[in-house]
């Protein structure tokens, strides 16, 4: 019996570095016939939002897929705001070519819900791969409409346990919910790694840190969600002996950077700020760190600067209520966890790793192992599970089984 491939249309706001290997891995499945609709290609003011610089990501986005720009009438285009993606032209799109699914990413801006809105019309089916959790209290009406919007999707795709937990708490049938976890290029942090094994000293050199450091770092947007100060205040806290032998290293920029330098200068704390670091050059900073510090709060729906660092062979330190912790933290494993905002217990847990030198490496080689089931091969895996579950279940077959 002959089959076909099964038509999914992906609809996100602008290409993503972390989403453009999953696009080309769900190319290459025999199953599946992608195309990526995208509401806007930034420029590099606009990719540089909330990062502190303008920039172009250093790594290909584009290219081992098919994909469409929509038209994009929002006044202020912008892919951080829910108004600055607005595409209504994706309903003639869809009626035009009646894919078998379409992919939507949470539900944040106008574009997904003009998405889902067109499914719905038209009836296809709409699958979303959201970040919601419930490690942020909310109001109960807030509840009542995650539940009434919830169910106008055909199928959910939990990028861990606590978006799991979120579909169950609010429903969402069991035999529609699949597995498609936050994931980013394991072999390419890790080859990364491997390449930069024998340049430790060299690249703490340039990044102007004592060889013989233990080297805490953050990576990643100098923001109030991720209180990068609490890093800080951390140091600040420890015993002048064992702080005189730890580095913190700062890969990022954002509107807290000021504050951040002016903290470590006013406390004395040994510090560098890279500023922000582009794809090919957060290696360096993953080679030359011992330890990945992660102190955000619940508006840290995953967090994958964790996967990159564990890929990278580095033990994390995460806040209990970033998305990624129950995950990817086993607890004295692959690294330590601790309660936001608790700097006495973070201050604590960097003491342990000045104490016991080897406490690092040792998590770390855990930590890669960990990592591994988090990769772009069964995200793709449970994508093309789900759309194959709708296109059986009442999705549109033309006749031809799905392969």
């Amino acid at each position: 019996m002959t089959c076909r491939r099964l038509c999914l249309v992906a609809v996100e706001t602008h290409p993503i570095q972390y989403k453009a290997p999953l696009f080309r891995k769900l190319a290459a499945d025999p199953r599946i016939d992608l195309t990526v609709f995208y509401a806007m290609i930034p420029d590099a003011a606009q990719q540089g939002a909330g990062f502190g610089v303008s920039f172009e990501w250093d790594v290909p986005l584009l290219g081992g897929y098919r994909h469409e720009v929509l038209e994009n009438r929002a006044r202020h285009p912008s892919a951080t705001t829910f108004s600055g993606c607005d595409t209504p032209g994706i309903f003639g799109r869809l009626r035009r070519d009646r894919p078998d699914a379409v992919l939507v990413n949470g539900w944040g801006t106008k574009t997904s819900l003009q998405a889902l809105w067109a499914c719905r019309r038209l009836g296809i089916p709409c699958l979303v791969r959201g970040e919601a959790n419930l490690l942020r209290p909310r109001a109960a009406w807030k509840h009542a409409a995650h539940r009434l919007l919830l169910r106008q999707y055909s199928a959910w795709l939990a990028i861990g346990s606590a978006n799991r937990e979120f579909y169950r708490f609010h429903r969402c049938r069991e035999d529609r919910l699949f597995r498609a976890p936050y994931a980013v290029d394991n072999d390419f942090f890790a080859a990364q790694a491997a390449a930069r094994a024998g340049r430790r000293d060299e690249l703490r050199s340039a990044f102007g840190i004592p060889r013989e450091a233990c080297v805490f770092l953050f990576a990643g947007k100098l923001e109030g969600k991720k209180h990068p100060l609490d890093l800080l205040e951390a140091l600040a806290n420890l015993p002048a002996a064992r702080r005189a032998c730890a580095h913190a290293l700062v890969a990022g920029d954002g509107a807290l950077r000021g504050e951040c330098e002016r903290l470590a200068r006013e406390r004395g704390l040994p510090a560098t700020f890279a500023g922000f670091l582009n794809q090919s050059r957060l290696p360096d900073a993953y080679a030359a760190a011992d330890v990945l510090v992660l102190p955000s709060d619940a508006g840290e729906t995953w967090g994958l600067v964790v996967n990159e660092a564990m890929a990278s062979g580095r033990p994390a330190v995460v806040s209990r209520a970033a998305g990624c912790c129950a995950d990817l933290v086993v607890e004295g494993e692959t690294g330590h966890s601790f309660a936001c905002r608790d700097v006495a217990a973070l201050s604590a847990i960097l003491d342990g790793y000045l104490r016991d030198p080897g406490q690092a490496a040792r998590q770390g080689a855990a930590a890669a192992e960990r990592v591994r089931p988090f990769g772009y091969g069964p995200a793709a895996e449970g994508i093309a599970e789900a759309v194959q579950a709708c296109a059986a279940g009442g999705g549109k077959t033309g006749g031809v089984p799905p392969c």
